[in-house]
């Protein structure tokens, strides 16, 4: 009985340290998506839309990185892979692709703005 204890515990352990490797891959509401940009001055923060809809309006220091370009996995090799990335498109279609794919590539702390940049300027 003594050994089944252990067994479980250990299994808990190895459980959560490779939950802990996964990271933090989800889509947050603009408040929550706000708090972090401003609480955090090494957060890098990616614009997945067109250079053409970037012009038209972003979020301030943001960088873009149009997700549909062929050449997205080579660009976003720039990026640290190790600091907070939040990312947004106009809707949240884009960006939640684009987060998959930053997991994928191996970024540890993505967040994605639930509907985008339409979402972000609305009152």
């Amino acid at each position: 009985m003594k050994y089944i204890f252990i067994i479980f515990i250990v299994l808990g352990l190895f459980t959560s340290c490779n939950s802990q490797n996964e990271g933090v891959h989800k889509t947050v509401d603009k408040e929550e998506f706000g708090k972090v940009m401003l609480s955090n001055e090494d957060c890098q923060l990616l614009d997945v839309r067109t250079a053409e809809e970037f012009s038209e309006g972003h979020i301030e220091k943001s960088v873009n990185i149009d997700v549909t370009n062929p050449n997205f996995v080579e660009k976003i090799k720039s990026l640290d892979k190790n600091k907070p990335t939040l990312v947004y498109c106009r809707s949240g279609k884009r960006s939640a692709k684009s987060m998959e794919i930053l997991k994928e590539n191996g970024f540890v702390y993505v967040l994605d703005l639930d509907g985008g940049y339409v979402n972000w300027i609305n009152e």
